[in-house]
């Protein structure tokens, strides 16, 4: 049974019930108890700092990384609003730093480099999602991660209050950050250098030529479904126990790249996630390799 939540005053939306699958790439998943979408920081900050400190806290970027499970999500999930989503130039005497809300889409970042000869970010064409979710997970592509490019990250803890890391500080590995305690990034501040807007075109049209060729991008899907190991890809070991194409329900592996679940148009969360365990399964049974989700599933499981 959900426990009944006490909700603090705020300037920003709240919602009951509200259906998390319209949020998400999969486009399946159930009901989060309470949605809030904070008006800005500081409305963030109070709604923390009265919250029940025993209430579950879900925070959702895009939607492009994440399996909401069927039966939903208790207590609040929090999804970054509009004034989350600035850019703007910082002065440093070593760098040339960009200011970035952490709920600004990588695309729109990689959009405002180009606009304004600024090399350094353009794999952020290749990873969809958000800059909040793309520091939590040192998401990467094309030879490039996260702590490659960032310099310093704004955050607020459980109790609202303000804390700020150098990149050092976020203890970045393959596939996340290890930080102590729970955090909600709010901005980072991103590296970047000059360079020629037509350097910078070309660099972003081959990732896109790229991703066009090696990825069901217009499918609904979440990008890698599964962490490559130190020795091999994920898509070679999937490929490898043959299950490329395999499906249960609406729910498939890739033909196209089969490190990517992808829903037919009816899958269920269940089946997007069976589909993946049978995957580790499979890999497991075949070579004794573990296969990590890099995929976020998040929700209660079913009964």
């Amino acid at each position: 049974m959900s426990t009944v939540i006490s909700l603090p005053r705020v300037s920003g939306e709240y919602r009951k019930n509200f259906k998390l699958s319209q949020l998400t790439w999969f486009k399946v998943g159930g009901i989060s108890q309470v949605f809030y979408k904070p008006k800005d920081e500081e409305d963030l900050s109070c709604f923390l700092k009265n919250l029940q400190s025993d209430i579950q806290i879900t925070v959702l970027g895009a939607g492009s990384n994440s399996l909401i499970r069927d039966n939903g999500i208790d207590g609040v999930t929090i999804k970054l609003g509009r004034s989350f989503n600035e850019i703007n130039f910082v002065k440093n005497n070593h760098y040339n730093i960009i200011s970035v809300g952490a709920g600004t889409l990588n695309y729109d970042v990689a959009k405002f480099c180009l606009q304004h000869n600024l090399g350094g970010l353009e794999f952020l064409v290749g990873i969809p999602g958000t800059i909040g979710g793309g520091i939590a997970m040192n998401a990467g592509a094309y030879g490039q991660e996260f702590k490659d490019v960032v310099y310093s990250v704004e955050a607020l803890d459980r109790s609202g209050n303000k804390h700020i890391f150098l990149s050092k500080d976020l203890n970045f590995e393959y596939r996340q950050c290890i930080v102590n305690g729970f955090l909600i990034f709010t901005k980072t501040n991103l590296i970047c250098y000059n360079d020629s807007k037509t350097s910078i075109s070309q660099k972003l049209q081959k990732i896109q030529t790229v991703r066009k060729l090696t990825q069901p991008i217009n499918q609904k899907t979440a990008g890698s479904a599964f962490r490559n190991t130190n020795n091999y890809k994920a898509w070679q070991l999937i490929d490898k126990v043959g299950l490329r194409g395999h499906s249960i329900g609406g729910a498939q592996v890739s033909n196209l790249h089969c490190n990517f679940l992808i829903n037919n148009g009816n899958a269920t969360a269940s089946d997007i996630e069976n589909l993946g365990e049978l995957i580790r399964k499979k890999v497991f049974d075949h070579t004794g390799i573990t296969l990590e989700w890099e995929i976020k599933i998040v929700g209660k499981k079913s009964l």
